[in-house]
């Protein structure tokens, strides 16, 4: 049994079993190979089934040597354990060396949040005299109104808007989808933006149904929104590191501040679990009592 071969057929597993996108099957391939790159170091010449927890404990010593944090450290650990969940499933081995692995205790971090007064700001700063200007400002007023993931950003589609309704239909982690509300402001933007920029733009055949598009007609990047969002706070002078899922952490947070149903903000969000949204609940925000009605940022 080699390494490779195995992997490969882990890639295949996340995708086609799992549904995972392309970005989070990366990651998991990644913190495998830290296993792959130790078992090299060390000159184990070792297969997958040949490993044992010894083998794993020390892959965690040589991983905290080099100055991986506890948090990384987790998350490498929850990959290997996926990994021979597949090889126990595909009955490649007969045993589980994880099975005994504890993970690093990681405290709790919280997410940076802006106020709405610093959203304001920031969207507010946009140059719409600018070619790309009116397509920044919607993709910012859209990331908020709507909470979304950077990746669900650029892969909405004009076919799954739904405004009269006041919602949009978005494809999420593992090809689930889910509704979520948009404000008036967000689609206020988006129809400027479609008037404006889009409709002007030669559009790639493959990309006719995306919503935002770079000025050649094709899909934006996550690397594009993380520089326009990164540009934009720099000009303000912003000491905060904030990133695309500043935004969406904010969102969350104003919701839940307001007196939104923590189950309502789980669904909108697209947690697959109701602890990863309670973390919204640990920061210390006052109310928003006159910006939030019916506890909607942009209602």
């Amino acid at each position: 049994m080699k390494w490779e071969n195995e992997i490969e057929g882990f890639k295949n597993y996340l995708k086609i079993e799992k549904g995972l996108s392309d970005n989070s099957i990366h990651a998991y391939i990644t913190d495998l190979y830290k296993l792959v790159q130790f078992l090299k170091e060390k000159q184990y010449e070792l297969s997958p089934e040949q490993i044992v927890l010894d083998h794993l404990k020390q892959m965690l010593e040589w991983v905290n040597g080099k100055g991986i944090s506890p948090r990384t450290q987790a998350r490498i650990i929850s990959g290997i354990k996926s990994f021979y969940k597949y090889l126990l499933i595909e009955e490649k081995v007969d045993r589980d060396p994880t099975a005994l692995l504890e993970t690093p205790k990681v405290g709790r971090k919280l997410p940076e949040i802006l106020s709405v007064e610093e959203i304001d700001t920031i969207i507010n700063a946009v140059d719409t005299k600018k070619a790309e200007g009116q397509r920044n400002k919607a993709i910012l007023e859209t990331l908020y109104s709507c909470g979304l993931r950077v990746s669900e950003l650029i892969d909405l589609k004009i076919s799954n808007l739904f405004f009269e309704s006041g919602f949009v239909k978005i494809e999420g982690k593992g090809s689930k989808e889910r509704l979520v509300p948009i404000s008036t402001k967000a689609i206020k933007e988006i129809n400027l933006y479609l008037s404006e920029y889009r409709r002007n733009l030669n559009v790639h055949p493959e990309h006719e149904d995306i919503l935002f598009l770079n000025r050649r007609g094709k899909k934006l990047s996550r690397v594009m929104i993380f520089t326009i969002i990164k540009n934009i706070t720099k000009k303000l002078g912003f000491e905060k590191n904030i990133s695309p899922h500043t935004f969406r952490h904010s969102f969350a947070t104003h919701l839940i501040d307001g007196g939104a149903n923590l189950r309502a903000v789980q669904e909108m969000l697209g947690h697959e679990s109701i602890i990863t949204t309670e973390i919204y609940t640990h920061l210390d925000k006052e109310y928003l009592k006159n910006t939030i009605i019916q506890y909607h940022p942009r209602s």
